[in-house]
C-alpha cells in the first residue's frame, strides 16, 4: 500500500527557479527525453513524505526505467519504477510512476523552457506532494580525479526541525571535506564536515558525512545539471531531509 502523506503546513521551494515556456512553445512527447532526476515531498516537517530518484524518459510517452528513495514519516524504503508520460501542446502534461512508494503514483507536470525541468505535483487523493525534476544532462559520472567544490542546502527533520546549509568539496576520489551551517531546533552551529563518496556511472551515488562533533548522515544521491548539481534525501531511519548541492 501506498503511504500518503498527512497535511503539514510547510512550504516547498526551489533553489532553481521555474520559468514559463518561452510565448508560442509547441511541446510533445518528445519534448522530454533522457534521464531526469527528481524530487517531491515535504523535507523538514513531520509527519511527512520525501521522494528522491532518477527516470529515464523515451521521448515516446514512455519511462523505460527508475529508481527512487522514500522516507515516510523517517523509515526508508527503495524501489524501481517504470511508468508513462503525455505532453500537450501547451507544455503541460501528466506522468504516471507505476512502481513508487508501494503502488502507482500520479502527476500534473509543467515544462520549463529548454525542456531541461519540469515542475511536478502529485495529483492522487491524499497526498500534499509538489516537486521538480532536472534533466541529467551530458555528464561522465563516477570517481573521475577532478575535483568539484559544492554548496549545500538540506532540508530536513530529526526529532525536531534541523536544515544544514554550507560548502563541502569532493576530491574526485571519493572524499569529502568541508564545512556547514547547521540549525537544529533554533540552535545555530558551525562545524567542520568530513567523509567519503560514491558515484556510478549511471549517475546515482551516497554520501556519508560526519561533522566535528561526531554525528553521521547517510545520503542517496543523483546527478542533475551536466554534472554541476545533485540531488540527495538522506537514508537514515528517523529522518526527513532532502534537497540539493550545486556548483
Amino acid at each position: 500500500m501506498r503511504f500518503h502523506t498527512r497535511a503539514v503546513c510547510f512550504c516547498l521551494f526551489s533553489v532553481v527557479l521555474a520559468v514559463s515556456p518561452a510565448s508560442g512553445a509547441t511541446c510533445k512527447n518528445a519534448s522530454l527525453k533522457g534521464v531526469f532526476g527528481y524530487l517531491h515531498g515535504r523535507p523538514g516537517a513531520y509527519p511527512a513524505a520525501v521522494i528522491e530518484g532518477q527516470i529515464t524518459l523515451d521521448g515516446m510517452g514512455n519511462i523505460t526505467a527508475g529508481s527512487w528513495t522514500y522516507t515516510y514519516d523517517g523509515t526508508i524504503t527503495t524501489g524501481t519504477t517504470t511508468g508513462t508520460y503525455s505532453i500537450s501542446k501547451n507544455c503541460t502534461g501528466t506522468l504516471t510512476l507505476n512502481d513508487e512508494g508501494g503502488g502507482p503514483a500520479h502527476y500534473n507536470i509543467y515544462i520549463n523552457a529548454g525542456n531541461k525541468m519540469f515542475q511536478m505535483i502529485e495529483t492522487d487523493t491524499g497526498n500534499n506532494q509538489p516537486g521538480f525534476a532536472l534533466a541529467q544532462g551530458t555528464v561522465t559520472c563516477g570517481l573521475t580525479g577532478k575535483g568539484q567544490v559544492l554548496t549545500t542546502n538540506l532540508v530536513g527533520y530529526y526529532t525536531a526541525v534541523a536544515d544544514t546549509v554550507g560548502q563541502v568539496t569532493l576530491d574526485g576520489e571519493g572524499n569529502i571535506k568541508g564545512s556547514e551551517v547547521f540549525t537544529n531546533n533554533g540552535a545555530i552551529s558551525t562545524l567542520s564536515v568530513t567523509g567519503t563518496y560514491t558515484e556510478e556511472s549511471n549517475c546515482t551515488g551516497t554520501w556519508q558525512v560526519t561533522n566535528s562533533v561526531g554525528s553521521t548522515q547517510n545520503f542517496n544521491t543523483v546527478v542533475v545539471n551536466s554534472g554541476k548539481e545533485l540531488l540527495l534525501i538522506e537514508t537514515d531511519n528517523g529522518t526527513i531531509t532532502a534537497w540539493n548541492a550545486q556548483e
